[in-house]
């Protein structure tokens, strides 16, 4: 009974934040149509450059909803970790294109410096005000769900960070109205693309490093094999190696050396508790005697 209710607790959560997601991708790209065909209209780079951050919102959170949706897909004699290293290449293929827009954006917006056009505050303001509102909205709906799962958390912190750009779109946009300062709308719109900068390219390196399978960031090796040696069981670790499964799950492989063979079951519960505990959910290990030479010494 207890074993049905957790099916059904994790299949209702599944609901709500596969309906969270949706709703969220929805309402922000609806979003960015609004603010490039104002941004066009009013001829606005402070509205043009923001609804380009908010595009990259909705390329992370389709991110972030794949990355959740495959984290539950079978794996296949094939794929024998399914299909979740797919989100480290999306991830990466995503901060190349953003990179490559905000060039763009600061182009446009030197030019718009040198040469400067008359910008209407008031739909400035007020379409700014609308991407307040979608953005507090879409981070309130993975409040709940923000500490459980880091793709959720992401998008929470990545949509009330973005509610406070459009807030800074509006009182340059309020500015405007009052004094008629056109200049703030393309030092806006460059702060905006220094903020999307900021952003991507810690994105761009993790993805790269990730698609590398190189240690994924936050996690110290060296910290790893010291925990591991610990065990009373174990006298030494070697040929240590840690890569990223996904954007969300770790992996390692790892050669121990027993003190005791005889304790070997015992010792592998412990290090996996212990792995586990250091951000990495798949292990595997090669146990030797402390007698036997390692059959990869030249590795």
């Amino acid at each position: 009974m207890t074993h049905e209710h957790g099916h059904e607790h994790r299949d209702l959560r599944h609901e709500s934040l596969t309906r969270a997601f949706r709703w969220a991708i929805g309402l922000n790209a609806a979003f960015v149509v609004v603010e490039f065909v104002a941004g066009l209209v009013y001829d606005s780079m402070g509205l043009l450059s923001d609804a380009g951050h908010n595009l990259s919102d909705v390329a992370g959170l389709l991110l972030a909803l794949l990355a959740y949706r495959l984290s539950r897909v079978r794996t296949t004699p094939h794929y024998t970790y399914g299909y979740r290293k797919s989100t480290v290449l999306i991830s990466l293929l995503n901060s190349v294109i953003l990179l490559v827009a905000v060039g763009m954006i600061v182009a446009e917006s030197i030019g718009r410096m040198i040469h400067p056009a008359p910008v209407a505050g008031g739909a400035v303001a007020w379409t700014a005000g609308i991407g307040v509102f979608v953005n507090g909205f879409t981070a309130w709906l993975f409040l709940k769900d923000k500490n459980r799962d880091l793709n959720v958390k992401g998008a929470y912190l990545h949509m009330a960070a973005d509610a406070l750009v459009s807030v800074g779109v509006l009182v340059s946009g309020l500015v405007i109205l009052r004094t008629g300062w056109t200049i703030v709308d393309p030092i806006v719109a460059l702060v905006v693309a220094a903020a999307i900068v900021a952003s991507v390219w810690s994105l761009t390196r993790d993805s790269l490093r990730l698609s590398l399978d190189g240690v994924p960031a936050g996690i110290d090796i060296g910290r790893i094999v010291e925990t591991m040696q610990r065990d009373p069981g174990v006298a030494a670790v070697h040929h240590v190696h840690v890569w990223a499964i996904s954007t969300t799950e770790n992996a390692l492989t790892a050669h121990v050396v027993l003190l005791d063979v005889a304790g070997m079951e015992a010792v592998k519960v412990r290090l996996k508790a212990a792995l586990r505990d250091s951000a990495i959910t798949h292990a595997t290990l090669e146990f030797e005697a402390v007698d036997c030479t390692c059959s990869d010494r030249g590795e």
